[in-house]
């Protein structure tokens, strides 16, 4: 038998990131082709054809630009924990045989995989999934792609019993679907996976959490895993680290050990109850907010939470949002509870004739809304269906808009400066399910864009992620652990005063359509608290601790004069408990320490004679015997300090 002459076989041209083309024979795996063109194969999982990512072991049947793509790069690393995903899902199914699979992505991370088992996952369950995933991933076990006929794709996953699977399958309108196998373990998959499961070397499971099949309660709850994978052990350590330090900082947690908020079954799902020190707390940061905006040039305003349902059709929130929303029916006229505060807002600007003397006009609401979030997100503060939004529209003359971004812009910055936290901006841009023109879109696009642009600040694009009726820059956030949180935004709306025909008379004497910009600055407040709780771990600056001192007694012959430095504390805006219990000092110092207080002023005989307190701060560094006038003055100087002046002592 004679072999046909590699010239005489038919060849694609292959070009590399590099620049070098070469000729191969088609039908060459990528990984070949990479290993042929002199590249080291140590950490390649995957590659790129013409930008998109396939396996090692995919064919090439056509001239093509190549690029190995490396486990430790983001698509690398999104690979290996996809991968590892189907690891874990294998393991459970060989220690559960009846265990259903649903859902196994790769997530921020991590990645996690749905199951419906007949009891919940315990500690004990995820040590056993972990060994078994040890054998499983020493065996080195290929992961195989195939493409099937959509059809015998189903009948597959019938004879197996998967039934989401197949309701997958069922929905899809693709004619054919890929699978990927690694030994006796199937899953509906577009991939692509690492070549074998020996690359998964560091792995963790980290907990299990009940979710709900697709978010919706209506349907079964299943068990999902959340795991974690990295390119080596000590990627993994580092990020087992940061989960404890997470751990730590848990505004869920720490809301508990500082008395802050609480949620009930009661009340509902999603529903803040905010004790004394949660409400101090949040009204710190409303009062702030109030001074910020009347020096900005804002008008306070107040909308009602029910509006006919008539208005939420015109503004295209019914058709655009409706599923976000609660209605209710009063009089027999049908009415919806609002997600948001621009519709009250705009009938104020139309409630008389403006001039384009006027403009801009800035309208700002500390205004509550409720939103229809699906159980399964719920999360503490950080998603709740009832919240507070210092939210604000701003009319104005298409010429100003320009100016009236960039002033935002210089607002967001100059809170979470106040705060410590860095930021980043993202354009986001038409969605799919959206209103208005193209020519409006791109109008405000071009403003937004042309603003962050005019103060040389970086953005990336978000494609179709902005509101349905324009645009947005969203500022996320980061905070000292470097965990992005989306909380300020700014809108472009050129769709809403068309619809509710606003007018403004120009100095032509004729009617001209303003511009309308929604925007927040800490978003809602339910979540910028939780988040400020987690980013200062509970030990709020002075300026804002709900509890700025407290005064504590050695014992009880000092009751008389604490109570009297107490009252004058008071009278003299701080903040301040009085601790009179008779207790240890050391206890009473140990237990305003875990309640995160700043100082804690100690009251014993010396300190009686001398007519002071001693101050001692919450990291354990004592001062001087100091009245409590001196001590105020000294509070005031520090709040003044950390804010820029902003904020002192009865300022709230």
């Amino acid at each position: 038998m004679t072999t046909q002459p590699v010239e005489s076989l038919e060849t694609v041209k292959i070009e590399f990131p590099g620049g070098e083309r070469r000729d191969f024979p088609k039908g060459t795996t990528v990984k070949e082709v990479l290993a042929a063109a002199g590249g080291k194969p140590d950490g390649w999982v995957a590659a790129k054809v013409n930008g998109r990512l396939v396996d090692l072991a995919a064919p090439i049947t056509e001239g093509a630009m190549v690029e190995a793509v490396r486990i430790d790069s983001p698509e690398g690393l999104e690979i290996l924990r996809h991968s590892a995903s189907h690891v874990m899902a294998q393991a459970v199914k060989k220690l559960f045989p009846e265990a259903k699979v649903a859902i196994g992505p790769a997530i921020e991370n991590g990645f996690y995989y749905d199951f419906q088992v007949d009891r919940p996952f315990t500690t004990e369950d995820l040590e056993k999934i972990e060994a078994a995933m040890k054998e499983i991933i020493q065996a080195r076990i290929p992961f195989r792609r195939r493409e099937l006929p959509r059809e015998e794709a189903i009948r597959l996953f019938e004879q197996r019993k998967e039934t989401y699977k197949v309701e997958l399958l069922q929905e899809l309108e693709a004619p054919t679907v890929s699978i990927y196998e690694q030994g006796d373990f199937v899953d509906l998959c577009r991939g692509p996976h690492v070549p074998d499961t020996g690359f998964i070397k560091a792995y963790k499971l980290i907990s299990v959490a009940g979710a709900y099949w697709r978010g919706d309660e209506r349907n079964v709850m299943l068990q999902r895993i959340y795991g974690t994978a990295f390119p080596d052990g000590k990627a993994l350590k580092k990020y087992l680290n940061f989960l404890e330090e997470a751990q730590r900082r848990d505004h869920r947690r720490l809301g508990r050990e500082l008395d802050l908020f609480s949620f009930s079954d009661e009340v509902g799902a999603g529903m803040v109850i905010y004790h004394p020190k949660g409400a101090l707390l949040r009204h710190i940061l409303e009062a702030f907010e109030k001074r910020e905006h009347l020096k900005r040039g804002y008008q306070m305003v107040i909308g009602p939470t029910l509006l006919k349902t008539e208005l939420w059709k015109r503004s295209g929130h019914f058709d655009n949002y409706r599923e976000n929303m609660y209605f209710t029916e009063i009089d027999n006229q049908s009415y919806g509870i609002k997600p948001m505060n621009c519709l009250a807002h705009m009938l104020i600007y139309k409630s008389k004739v403006r001039s384009y003397r006027d403009l801009p006009i800035r309208y700002f609401e500390l205004g509550t809304v409720h939103r229809h979030e699906k159980s399964g997100v719920l999360h503490g503060l950080l998603r709740v269906r009832q919240f507070t939004q210092d939210d604000a529209h701003i009319l104005c003359m298409p010429e100003q808009l320009n100016a009236e971004i960039q002033a935002i812009i210089d607002f967001v910055i100059e809170v979470m400066d106040l705060f410590g936290f860095s930021y980043e901006m993202e354009v986001s841009t038409r969605p799919e399910k959206s209103i208005g023109t193209e020519e409006d879109w791109e109008r405000a696009t071009r403003a937004l864009i042309g603003a962050l642009e005019g103060k040389g600040l970086p953005y990336t694009i978000c494609h179709g992620e902005g509101a349905f009726y324009g645009p947005k820059i969203d500022v996320k956030l980061k905070d000292a652990l470097e965990r992005r949180w989306q909380c300020a935004t700014i809108q472009c709306d050129f769709t809403l005063p068309e619809r509710f025909d606003l007018t403004y008379v120009g100095a032509d004497g004729e009617r001209h359509r303003p511009v309308m910009l929604h925007r927040v600055i800490l978003g809602a407040l339910e979540r910028f608290i939780g988040v400020l709780i987690e980013h200062y771990a509970g030990a709020f600056p002075s300026w804002l601790a709900p509890v700025q001192a407290v005064v504590v007694t050695v014992t009880d012959r000092q009751l008389e004069f604490a109570r009297n430095v107490h009252a004058e504390l008071r009278a003299l805006g701080v903040r301040v408990e009085l601790d009179e219990r008779n207790e240890k000092l050391g206890f009473k110092i140990r237990e305003a320490q875990m309640q995160k207080i700043p100082y804690m002023l100690v009251v014993g005989d010396q300190e009686v004679e001398a007519g002071g307190v001693r101050p001692r701060r919450r990291d354990g560094k004592s001062l001087d015997i100091t009245t409590p006038r001196e001590f105020a003055e000294l509070l005031e100087q520090e709040c003044r300090e950390a804010t820029g002046g902003r904020v002192g002592l009865g300022m709230i």
